[in-house]
């Protein structure tokens, strides 16, 4: 059986959407998703977008801010990672580069190197050539860089 769909006005719908982009940060992309989902289209789905821009509910700098700090303080990813995540928002390369430069680059590395003595310790044994890669991939699954994962194992060898 198939859920009964709620087509909303352009008012209501307006109401709804910046009740969903007060609760949380949400990027255009989500909100026109959201407004699909409400059967909301075209240009009213565009021309709501555009208020709530307006009003404040919807800023993408702020949003691509908001995912790259969280992302990296609470999850420990990689700039490549966050990267990839604020793609899939559909988020500006001009925001993304400035959400980026908001992660400060000794936290930065920092937290990768932290990372990588966690994942030593899991590692029994001697580092080989073979735990060494493993030790890469697991910090390139994160999201690191492949030039300053090798630049910080190189460091910590010496």
């Amino acid at each position: 059986m198939e859920a009964k769909r709620i087509q909303l006005d352009y008012r209501a719908a307006l109401i709804k959407a910046g009740k969903h982009c007060a609760y949380q940060e949400r990027s255009q992309h989500e909100v026109r998703n959201k407004l699909y989902e409400w059967g909301v289209r075209g240009e009213d789905a565009e021309n709501i977008i555009v208020e709530l821009i307006n009003q404040g509910y919807i800023n993408e700098e702020r949003f691509a801010i908001q995912l790259a700090n969280g992302k990296f303080r609470i999850k420990h990813w990689g700039k490549v990672k966050i990267t990839q995540a604020l793609k899939l928002h559909h988020v500006s390369a001009y925001c993304i580069k400035k959400a980026l430069q908001q992660i400060p680059d000794d936290e930065y590395h920092k937290s990768l190197k932290k990372i990588l003595q966690t994942k030593t310790k899991s590692i029994s044994g001697k580092i080989t050539p073979l735990k060494m890669r493993k030790l890469i991939h697991f910090a390139q699954s994160k999201g690191y860089e492949i030039d300053l994962i090798k630049k910080i194992l190189k460091a910590e060898e010496e």
